[in-house]
């Protein structure tokens, strides 16, 4: 048992419900208030000054009523990791789950009985799209409003320990999206507890969390110690963290990091920390005493949008500066496209540049995310335009990308199914709101409104679910074994993993739409071209997307590539 704590700096008297009876609490220092001895199994509430409603424990670990309902008080938890000595993210393969779509059940139990294929697939990681608590059965997950909470839809605290340790038990790790930079529209009660918002200043997705607030920082790097230690994950991604304002003598990031650094010794594991960043900044993983974050690594978007260009043509919006085949060129060999250069979109100069001396699995790439798929209009994949071999180019510029590479969930196998927007708010203004939202967003960038679904139709969220049974049909079939045997190439080739960008080097010709990137003695040859290629490399063809791939001297006819070592 524990004393119930709550931290509530405004109020002028707190309570706490328990079982349906009501105890006065008692101040302490600092803004904090305390009460009875909770037994696990308890509900439980905290009342406010004169507000008639008992509101949820901010810190609360289960909420099986929802995020409107009372708190469970759960048992002290310590994460069993049995013999798991961790995973460092260099030269490991990232796999982006969304529990709710990754199976027909949607739930963490059941994503857990798949894992054979994530085993089998060669996969290092996990990463699971946020489960913390929001209002509703589906949704994204960066809706969350409840942080410290597991989504009971998703079956809740215990189902993610489980999950975790099979993880452990297969050798995979486990790296969870978390967000940090704001709060969900529906059931965020933190506002009446205290200055968990700012009261001025806004981000894309709403008010700005209240980083000048000491107990706010707290309540962040809790819930990051509480994934770490409860629950034995191995990283976190981090949403979005250029929206995380921070005027404070060491930014949060910094301190999260240098406080995860301390727990690992003590843990005897590595832990990661993953920004997503729009900054286009090495700040990100510079190391602390060199006025950087020391994070572990950080997402690149300029890679996903230049491989994009590259493979389907499409140019608008802000996949124009990556129109020339060059700007893949760029990504793989420099890191960031945008590096102190123009960035139309933008309409500024954008990014900071990579030194030779940085090592290339300190940036995340990928062909296909959540985001990069969920936030176009229909919520299609590139299985739904591309051809088999346009897929499997895709399938060799993701993983043999020279960063760490990730692949979104269905990637694998060209799922034929979408990955759309989808929502459940039992709101009816807030679900007529989101959809009207979905509409006029998309109608600036001149889609048709028809091509929009409705998201808080049910239907979205389910045409958005994999369909498993695909796996042995062609051409799936066929894809999937080309992403098995590319990861296995990748983890046997010292050549095909982390290398500094120094080390790195491509040929472009813009004419003939053809690539070569040296890795070492291998070279990865891509022919986007209408055109049998001769690239003048003689050496083994260790993997070819195609049967008609030729070596000695090697010959890829059009809309193909190989990987080949060379000669001598």
């Amino acid at each position: 048992m524990t004393a119930v704590r709550v931290w509530a700096p405004g109020a002028e008297r707190v309570g706490v419900e328990i079982d349906g009876g009501r105890h006065p609490m008692s101040p302490v220092a600092g803004g904090w208030w305390t009460g009875p001895e909770l037994v696990p199994g308890a509900r439980y509430g905290f009342l406010l000054d004169d507000d008639p409603h008992v509101r949820p424990d901010p810190r609360g670990r289960r909420l099986p009523d929802g995020v409107h309902g009372l708190s469970e008080a759960t048992a002290a938890r310590t994460a069993d990791v049995g013999g798991w000595a961790g995973r460092g993210l260099a030269d490991g393969v990232i796999y982006e789950l969304h529990v709710g779509t990754y199976t027909p059940e949607g739930t963490l139990d059941a994503a857990a009985a798949r894992l054979d294929h994530l085993v089998d697939l060669g996969v290092a990681f996990v990463e699971l799209l946020p489960v913390n608590a929001f209002n509703g059965e589906w949704n994204w997950g960066y809706d969350g409003v409840a942080w410290f909470a597991v989504q009971e839809s998703y079956g809740g605290p215990d189902a993610y320990a489980r999950f975790v340790e099979t993880c452990h038990a297969r050798g995979l790790g486990v790296l969870q999206d978390v967000v940090y930079n704001h709060l969900g529209p529906s059931g965020n009660y933190l506002p009446l507890f205290g200055p968990y918002l700012r009261s001025e200043g806004a981000n894309t997705w709403g008010a700005e969390v209240n980083l000048d607030e000491i107990e706010v920082r707290r309540y962040i790097l809790d819930n990051a110690r509480m994934w770490f230690e409860e629950y034995g994950v191995d990283g976190l991604r981090l949403d979005a963290v250029h929206a995380l304002r921070d005027t404070s003598r060491e930014h949060l990031l910094a301190t999260l990091s240098r406080e995860t650094e301390q727990l690992a010794a003590r843990l005897g594991r590595p832990l990661t920390l993953i920004a997503e960043s729009d900054l286009n900044d090495p700040v990100m993983f510079r190391p602390r005493t060199g006025g950087g974050y020391g994070l572990t690594a950080q997402w690149s978007d300029d890679y996903h949008h230049a491989a994009h260009v590259a493979l389907t043509g499409e140019t608008s919006g802000y996949y124009a500066d990556f129109a020339p085949l060059a700007a893949l060129g760029t990504v793989a060999t420099r890191g960031f496209f945008h590096a102190g250069t123009w960035s139309s979109f933008r309409e500024r100069e954008h990014g900071v540049p990579l030194g030779d001396d940085v090592e290339a699995w300190r940036l995340v790439t990928f062909v296909q995310d959540h985001d990069q798929i969920g936030n176009r209009a229909a919520g299609d994949r590139l299985s739904a335009s591309l051809s088999p071999g346009r897929l499997a180019i895709a399938a060799v510029l993701g993983v043999l990308s020279p960063s760490t590479p990730m692949l979104f969930m269905g990637e694998e196998w060209g799922a034929s199914t979408p990955w759309q927007f989808f929502t459940s708010h039992p709101e009816p203004d807030l679900g007529k709101a989101t959809a009207e939202g979905r509409i006029a967003e998309f109608a600036r960038h001149g889609w048709d409104e028809d091509a929009v679904p409705d998201p808080q139709d049910p239907e979205t969220f389910r045409r958005s679910k994999l369909d498993w049974a695909e796996l042995d049909a062609e051409p799936h079939a066929t894809l999937l074994a080309q992403y098995r045997e590319l990861i296995a190439l990748r983890r046997r080739e010292p050549d095909l993993r982390s290398p500094r960008l120094g080390d790195l080097a491509a040929q472009v010709d813009e004419e003939a739409r053809t690539l070569v990137f040296e890795r070492g003695g291998l070279r990865i040859l891509v022919n986007l071209g209408d055109a049998d290629w001769t690239p003048g490399v003689t050496g083994e063809v260790l993997f070819a997307t195609a049967d008609d791939v030729s070596s000695a001297p090697v010959l890829l006819p059009a809309d193909t590539a190989a990987v080949v070592r060379i000669a001598g």
